[in-house]
């Protein structure tokens, strides 16, 4: 019969105490992250496992964090989850995934749900700037929330994102570089702060460059919204020198429709997306994008959440963090 590992036979292999092991798979502070990932290597290598209904009964938390994204489907969300998942174990906490589906009443069932499982904590992408409000701010009472990606208006909390005016100015600077004259924005609505974060952005950026800006096309963040804003292009008397989309998916999108239409990217139009997803290496041309920083956008929603499950009352922290553009052949 196979002998039990024990916390001791860990702190062996990771030469440390068998205290700092013990802190270091409980996600204590007070351990390096150098030294968590030591312990939790060495944890991993012996087939050491904590009895996880025996911690929860002894410390009061169950280590489970539960994270709602409105469509996982989305390339994007299916990243950003992975990141989140891979940041929260090295501090031995595990991930309960929910979709919203789109839906603010789905929404905040999910958010029932999770804070009737008892989760420690909960990161949420919203799914409308305003109608998420009662929700979140009802689990909030009963759990801390971080709010990740997106930001629902008037409820104070931790957030954290992408910083979207850097990320619309990297574009902008690039077309202008490129010789743009004319501009398209086709993006989101205002139902997210996402959407509405971007457009301001783009509008208050080229009214201090030489573009001609021509009227945005506003759907959602989704490959159909996309091919609708291909088609109403296709409308137009002329094509503009660029467009800027709102995320990857909706310049999937529009380049999908344009092509088929014998539209020619880049030498026709250049586009650009918004989000760095893997996809966007892969499509056909390969698309010039901004690039969310994901494991930094991670790293800081699980320090937030850390936080937050140790001192309800530690002042509110907001990170926007700025983003990176890849530019590849469609711009």
């Amino acid at each position: 019969m196979d002998q039990i590992v024990k916390l001791q036979d860990v702190a062996n292999e990771a030469g440390v105490s068998i205290a700092t092991a013990s802190r270091a798979l409980a996600g204590k502070d007070r351990v390096s992250r150098e030294t968590t990932e030591i312990v939790m290597t060495a944890a991993k290598k012996l087939g050491y496992s904590v009895d996880p209904i025996a911690r929860a009964m002894r410390e009061g938390i169950t280590r489970t964090v539960g994270m709602i994204v409105p469509v996982i489907g989305n390339p994007f969300f299916a990243e950003l989850v992975d990141a989140v998942e891979a940041e929260l174990q090295l501090s031995g906490r595990e991930l309960i995934i929910a979709d919203s589906h789109g839906d603010v009443a789905q929404e905040a069932r999910r958010l029932e749900t999770l804070v009737g499982r008892r989760v420690d904590g909960i990161l949420i992408v919203s799914q409308d700037h305003d109608r998420s409000i009662p929700a979140i701010r009802k689990a909030a009472r009963s759990v801390p929330v971080v709010q990740v990606d997106r930001k629902v208006g008037r409820l104070s909390g931790d957030f954290v994102g992408v910083d979207n005016f850097i990320g619309m100015q990297l574009i902008l600077d690039h077309m202008v570089h490129r010789g743009t004259k004319s501009v398209v924005l086709a993006s989101s609505d205002n139902a997210n702060s996402a959407g509405r974060s971007r457009r301001v952005a783009f509008e208050q950026i080229t009214r201090e460059l030489p573009l001609d800006v021509q009227e945005h096309i506003i759907g959602d963040f989704s490959i159909e919204s996309g091919r609708r804003a291909g088609e109403e292009l296709l409308r137009r008397k002329t094509l503009p020198d660029a467009v800027v989309a709102g995320s990857d998916l909706i310049a999937f999108g529009i380049m999908s429709t344009l092509i088929r239409s014998g539209v020619r990217i880049p030498d026709d139009l250049l586009v650009t997306g918004f989000d760095g997803t893997s996809l966007s290496g892969v499509f056909e041309p390969p698309l010039t994008t901004v690039t969310q920083p994901l494991a930094a956008i991670a790293r800081d929603a699980a320090a937030f959440l850390t936080t937050r499950i140790a001192d309800a009352n530690e002042p509110t922290r907001d990170s926007r963090i700025a983003p990176t553009l890849v530019v590849r052949e469609s711009a």
